[in-house]
């Protein structure tokens, strides 16, 4: 291939500008050039694309965010949609495209394939919910900004006795929310596949004051069917002994600079993506196998659904004592 596509899509994660660097610069070491779409499939769509070379993604590894902009794109579930991104690739000369995003770009990316594009997927999701990886890019950042929030939060709980009400990301994966609840001493955890009342836990923090503790985390993913403002409302209401606090921590867990593992899970599977896409393979993402970067079948991610274990509930409950 003389010229490659990539672009970033979906919901942003830490480490998307990293594997875009690792794209353009393993591409350039090869002899292929690379064009960059911007804002994700609505720049394929619309054919908003340029040359981006080895100099254009200096300092750029450290960045959160994506330097290529991302958008959501329901026009590219359309068959209109996916006509114009067809047309588009052809009008650019890109020869092959690399996508980096979660699971509706890898459908996107899916879809593209079975229309004759050779395209390779990039997991970038901090859910974590993308069959087929075990970590996708953005996931470890997405952890230590909740830990670092969630230990700040841990001064002034303690200070004056408080339980908070912690909601994390993660749509309907739960990852995020189970393994905070573990490296963050949370005294329960409450996913999606929790099965769990509002009373139950309220009988859980009144244990825990009653055992002494001076503060206690419920971590509570926000794909839960539980509303983290009614639990403390039931808290305060319970005379547990802990005033009840609740915290969101919303989008800021997307954003900031990209942890050490993000930084090389992403140079890895830019790399991996770029060789593989190269190498005639088509219709696979990378994935972390292990420690190993490999390739997964596209087709079979899109059709599977990734959830986070309940190990990392339970591990917080006995943890908790």
């Amino acid at each position: 291939m003389n010229r490659i596509g990539v672009l970033t899509s979906g919901g942003d994660a830490p480490g998307m500008n990293t594997a875009i660097r690792a794209v353009v610069r393993s591409a350039d070491a090869r002899g292929a050039e690379t064009w960059a779409f911007e804002d994700g499939y609505t720049g394929l769509i619309e054919g908003r694309g340029r040359v981006i070379s080895p100099r254009d993604v200096g300092d750029i590894l450290h960045r959160g965010g994506t330097v290529l902009r991302t958008a959501r794109c329901p026009e590219m579930r359309t068959p209109s949609g996916l006509t114009a991104a067809l047309s588009s690739l052809e009008e650019s000369a890109v020869e092959g495209l690399i996508v980096i995003g979660g699971d509706g770009s890898m459908r996107g990316a899916h879809a593209l394939a079975g229309e004759g594009v050779a395209v390779v997927g990039i997991p970038a999701s901090i859910d974590n919910d993308i069959w087929g990886t075990k970590m996708s890019l953005g996931v470890d950042s997405a952890l230590n900004t909740i830990m670092e929030a969630i230990d700040k939060l841990r001064d002034t709980a303690s200070s004056h006795k408080r339980a908070f009400l912690i909601e994390t990301m993660g749509a309907g994966s739960g990852f995020l929310a189970g393994m905070a609840g573990v490296i963050c001493g949370a005294e329960l955890v409450v996913t999606p596949d929790t099965d769990v009342t509002v009373e139950e836990i309220g009988r859980i923090v009144a244990r825990a004051h009653q055992r002494g503790k001076h503060h206690c985390f419920v971590i509570v993913a926000e794909g839960a069917d539980l509303d983290v403002e009614g639990i403390a409302g039931h808290l305060r209401s319970s005379g547990i002994g802990f005033e009840s606090r609740v915290t969101k921590l919303g989008h800021v867990q997307r954003g900031g600079s990209p942890s050490a593992f993000d930084r090389m899970l992403a140079s890895r599977m830019g790399i991996e993506a770029t060789n593989a896409l190269l190498d005639g393979h088509s219709d696979v993402m990378t994935g972390l196998d292990g420690w190993n970067v490999a390739l997964a079948d596209l087709g079979e991610a899109c059709s599977r659904v990734k959830r986070a274990g309940m190990e990392y509930v339970t591990m917080a409950s006995l943890l908790s004592r």
